[in-house]
């Protein structure tokens, strides 16, 4: 395991293994004393990333108006200091080095791909300050400073690889935007199909952002796979689903698994363009139950009808009401606190139960499989049969041995 922990070393810096030393050098510069508490968010609201990240601020902003509005956290009302990470990893370490160091904030939410918070983590530590980090991601870290509540690898793609070899699939074609999660994602595939019979097609990779993609899909259309693996993000999905749609192909001829498109992502490519494709996540804004028909109303009331909600936006918005109960539990803001107090806190949120795992800083999640509607929203059509424990490092699944990404 130490060789894998080992591997997630990235251009800014390197996560630690729970219950490994910290590297904080001290305690920030929060107070907590009056009547209010200062908390940040970390979000592109602009760059190739927006059509993504502006959506999950909104998200932030509505769960921190609902807690002031029942009364706050411990009695205190919150105020929230936005910064735009502009889809540049470098700008959301300088942003997070300002909320923690400069704005004194109690906590950050935000960061949407591995890259960002791989660059933002080291502020994290040095600080000891805390992140919680709100989007899926491609596992193997952890940090004492940094709490994941989106899907690791067992929670989103090992599902999806399951729920495609229970359909009968027996080779993958493979495309990525060209940063950490698609490659290391891709990586856990590859594991996966070697040890299940599945032959890998093809496997290319985009730059964040990219608009052409006729190459890699007359190379998916030659290689005839039974289905495409799809970790492409943001606003590339528009050009690779609409150049997919001109090449003939279809969830009919050749489905798509993707990792990242969500009701806002169908929005922007269209629902004609994508409808019938699959999707992996643990929300959909479809799902039936009081406590999502509660987000979904709110959401709308607060933003516009005509808006939907997704899994990273529900994600970072659970992310704010766990720290909230994790906060209430431990009667205090402080780092130390928190991380003690963490282990077992559970919310009820719209995805359903999560519960904080305290060991490794990450969540419990349903998985589920979503189809794109023509109406543009995802409907599901397989769940786990329980929420799944969170096992960041692959523990348990013995053909991802000496993955590193």
């Amino acid at each position: 395991m130490t060789a894998i922990a080992t591997a997630t070393l990235f251009a800014a810096g390197c996560g630690a293994r729970a219950g490994d030393e910290p590297s904080a050098a001290g305690e920030g510069c929060a107070d907590t004393s009056g009547e209010t508490v200062k908390v940040g968010s970390i979000n592109s609201l602009s760059g190739g990333l927006a059509v993504s990240e502006t959506v999950i601020r909104d998200a932030i902003m509505l769960a921190v108006e609902e807690i002031n509005a029942s009364g706050g956290v411990l009695g205190k009302q919150l105020d929230l200091i936005g910064e735009d990470g502009a889809s540049d990893p470098t700008i959301f370490a300088e942003k997070a080095q300002k909320l923690v160091q400069s704005d004194c904030v109690a906590v950050v939410f935000g960061g949407y791909t591995s890259a960002s918070r791989k660059a933002m983590l080291p502020i994290f530590e040095d600080s000891n300050a805390l992140l919680y980090y709100g989007q899926q991601y491609e596992g193997l870290e952890t940090s004492e400073n940094i709490f994941y509540t989106g899907a690791t690898t067992n929670q989103q793609i090992i599902p999806a690889l399951d729920y495609l070899k229970e359909q009968g699939v027996t080779s993958l074609y493979l495309v990525g935007s060209d940063y950490v999660f698609p490659r290391t994602s891709n990586a856990i595939v590859k594991a996966y199909a070697q040890a299940n019979g599945i032959e890998i097609r093809g496997e290319d990779y985009t730059p964040l952002g990219s608009t052409d993609f006729s190459t890699i899909v007359n190379k998916i259309r030659s290689a005839d796979a039974d289905a495409v693996f799809n970790v492409v993000v943001g606003d590339s999905l528009v050009a690779f689903f609409r150049e997919y749609r001109n090449a003939n192909l279809s969830a009919d001829t050749m489905p798509v698994m993707s990792m990242c498109v969500g009701e806002e992502e169908v929005r922007s490519i269209g629902a004609g363009t994508v409808a019938g494709q699959l999707s992996s996540w643990n929300y959909y804004q479809t799902l039936d139950s009081p406590a999502n028909d509660s987000f979904v109303a709110n959401f709308k009331q607060r933003f516009g009808a005509d808006r939907v909600t997704s899994d990273p936006m529900e994600s970072a918005y659970a992310a704010v009401m766990l720290w909230k109960a994790t906060v209430e539990k431990a009667d205090s803001f402080a780092v130390s606190d928190i991380q003690q107090a963490a282990g077992g806190v559970t919310v009820d949120a719209p995805e359903g139960t999560v519960t904080i795992d305290g060991e490794n800083h990450h969540v419990t999640k349903t998985a589920r499989i979503g189809r794109v509607a023509e109406d543009g929203l995802i409907y599901q059509i397989w769940q786990s049969p329980e929420p799944i424990e969170p096992a960041p490092f692959l523990e348990g699944y013995p053909w991802a041995e000496g993955i590193t990404g």
